[in-house]
């Protein structure tokens, strides 16, 4: 390995056990929020079964998100993201 992208590597190392520790403060922090399943689900006006059965997971899966037991994550967020923004294009190309 290259000494100057070890070293690099080192350094980063040292920085994250320091944020870690609360030494220092992290330079960037992103949070990534997924949308609320109930209100992208009432917007399109399906039951809990159906819009289930439509983005293909388990009632009981879309209950523990609309009850904020559980959050969505990866692709479930991301088309629960797309729903809520492109309703009728993503029914469209849900139901084809």
């Amino acid at each position: 390995m290259d000494k100057t992208l070890f070293e690099s590597l080192k350094q980063g190392l040292k920085e994250a056990i320091a944020i870690r520790r609360g030494e220092l403060a992290p330079g960037k922090i992103t949070k990534i929020s997924s949308p609320d399943a109930k209100s992208v689900r009432a917007k399109i006006g399906l039951s809990q079964s159906e819009f289930a059965q439509l983005i293909g997971v388990k009632v009981a899966t879309l209950r523990n998100w609309e009850q904020h037991r559980r959050q969505p994550t990866g692709p479930a967020a991301a088309l629960l993201t797309i729903v809520e923004k492109e309703p009728e294009a993503a029914l469209r190309a849900l139901h084809s």
